[in-house]
């Protein structure tokens, strides 16, 4: 496994990808916005994709009125640009971060139109890493450099006197930690080898390292930031401004899918699983069944580790609610300014938050959908539009 090979073509080529975002959107075939068009759910096999595909399981598209393909699984973050920015997808779940280098990096027109999951990532380590500072003078994997891991992983070794960096050669000073991109799929076998010290990462491969014994969790990213959004759904404005009729059909089959998940969180496992109809995953229901529906004990446990340090939170591995918050994304933005990132970002120097908050998020389909089925309130929710972030050392 070549893995600074995979982070330079991953990251050159989304890069590319995105230098080209305006033209390619311009270039979508007339066909990719008619009326009739039928929904082409575009994921990544991790628990972040679980509203758009169970929408797709429980017929929820349908119910809307809208006729849904199925969803098509991909292997990287670059493939599941390339398949949206091409017209290949139109309903899609991209890491929170990348959908800011999108707009506002290389004036993507799509618009986050709600969050698709909170919490859901977790830092896992080898067994004999006991704390943060241990990681010094090792190497780190995170998805993609856009992504809540990042900046949530980079906070933290900072908090422990630790330095984040890019090297391709010569060896790390002992407060030094080496940051590489890898694909989900490759860290329990990257971490099992020893060719990385840890990764930060969706579920639910944090689950596999614990079932296959190959690592342990230090730290779940919900217990840092609480209710993180990690995956949020994003859709192509040309959709949202030509065929708004459709796209809120789209968006009130994803809130439908995020309600029925938190009071069936078990058979959302099966469903999802390699064992499941569709096999949608190629997990089985036991690892995903530890993420969305964790055995007794698991808190106890946790709580004991060090894994959750604010159990005060009550905040479950993973949980679903609809409304992209304006103040996550302020902080996103500012904390994205601070944050190591290779490649080109100085489009975040001059990015004012609340102006990205606005610009980025449309929230009209997602507040008509909630209104539709309960409220905030049926995800446990005030029933305010506005929150106070909590990020916790």
């Amino acid at each position: 496994m070549c893995i600074d090979c995979f982070s330079r073509r991953s990251l050159l080529k989304l890069s590319s990808l995105m230098a080209a975002g305006g033209a390619a959107a311009a270039l979508l075939p007339r066909a990719a916005i008619a009326a009739g068009d039928p929904v082409r759910v575009g994921y990544l096999p991790i628990t972040d994709a679980a509203p758009l595909l169970v929408a797709h399981a429980r017929n929820f598209f349908a119910e809307e009125g809208v006729v849904a393909e199925k969803p098509v699984l991909l292997r990287s973050w670059a493939q599941l640009v390339e398949a949206f920015m091409s017209g290949q997808v139109n309903v899609v779940h991209l890491l929170s971060p990348m959908t800011v280098w999108a707009r506002f990096g290389a004036n993507v027109r799509a618009k986050v139109v709600a969050w698709n999951h909170v919490d859901g990532s977790a830092l896992t380590v080898s067994p004999d890493v006991g704390k943060v500072s241990d990681l010094g003078g090792k190497q780190v994997a995170i998805p993609f450099w856009y992504s809540i891991h990042n900046v949530v992983l980079q906070d933290l070794l900072k908090r422990n006197g630790l330095t984040p960096v890019v090297k391709k050669t010569g060896a790390l000073r002992p407060d030094e930690v080496n940051l590489i991109v890898l694909a989900p799929s490759d860290m329990p076998p990257a971490l099992a080898s020893g060719q990385i010290a840890g990764y930060i990462v969706a579920e639910p491969f944090n689950a596999l390292a614990e079932t296959q014994s190959v690592g342990k969790i230090l730290r779940f990213t919900g217990d840092v930031w609480r209710n993180h959004a990690c995956c949020v759904v994003f859709m192509q404005q040309k959709d949202l401004d030509e065929r708004p009729e459709w796209s809120q059909s789209v968006v009130n089959a994803i809130v439908k899918a995020q309600a029925w998940i938190r009071d069936n969180r078990a058979e959302t496992a099966r469903l999802l699983s390699r064992e499941g109809t569709q096999r949608y995953t190629p997990h089985t229901s036991a690892v995903l069944g530890k993420v969305l529906a964790p055995p007794a004990g698991d808190a106890a446990f946790y709580a004991t580790s060090g894994a959750v340090r604010n159990a005060e939170w009550n905040s479950p591995r993973i949980d679903f609610q609809p409304y992209p918050f304006p103040s996550y994304t302020e902080e996103l933005v500012r904390r994205l300014k601070s944050t190591l990132i290779e490649g080109d970002s100085r489009f975040l120097a001059d990015l004012d938050p609340s102006v990205a908050a606005r610009e980025l998020v449309d929230d009209r389909f997602v507040k008509q959908a909630l209104a539709a089925n309960g409220g905030l309130a049926a995800f446990g929710l005030p029933p305010e539009f506005t929150r106070s972030e909590m990020v916790s050392p």
